[in-house]
């Protein structure tokens, strides 16, 4: 992941109406809990914490009565502003679509700069190991039933918590190094 690609990222993403939010890993609980409204619900994540607030393992009454979902994305597609929303049993995919608020955790590393990069990733994973992914790009629309409509089949909200690599400068050199 570049530079460039995380800019492509976050414009695109800008663009789209969805807000992004940065810092490390060690902070996601706390900019979750910023971007995160109540009654909220979310799976145990890969990549940081989750606020205490967060119902993991929802029931299904839990999940209908959710304002925001929070969840991983397995990828990131900058060109498009994608994120790669796996169906796992979780119940990763139905925390992401069955709320107003989508807030999803994205580490950085885990950003590719186009579909041809996302599909390489894709490909073995699918063949070998039969996992779905859902690539969402932005809150849900539909013009189906006039004007636009948002939220129609999924989120009317999204917002990105963008894990940053740890910054050489900011590590402890210990006495051993």
């Amino acid at each position: 992941m570049s530079v460039a690609d995380r800019s492509t990222f976050k414009r695109r993403l800008d663009s789209l109406g969805v807000t992004v939010t940065e810092g490390p890993e060690s902070e996601c609980a706390d900019l979750i809990d910023e971007a995160a409204s109540d009654p909220a619900v979310g799976v145990a994540l890969d990549a940081g914490s989750l606020p205490g607030r967060v119902a993991t393992d929802p029931t299904t009454a839990e999940l209908r009565a959710a304002h925001t979902g929070v969840t991983d994305a397995e990828l990131g597609v900058a060109a498009y502003g994608s994120v790669a929303i796996e169906a796992d049993s979780a119940g990763t995919e139905p925390v992401s679509l069955f709320v107003d608020r989508h807030v999803v955790v994205l580490r950085e590393t885990d950003l590719v700069p186009d579909m041809p990069d996302a599909f390489e990733w894709l490909g073995p994973r699918a063949r070998d190991e039969s996992t779905d992914v859902v690539f969402a790009t932005g809150p849900s629309a539909t013009a189906d039933m006039g004007g636009l409509v948002h939220g129609a089949h999924g989120p009317k909200e999204v917002h990105v918590v963008l894990l940053r690599d740890a910054d050489p400068a900011d590590e402890e050199v210990t006495a051993d190094e």
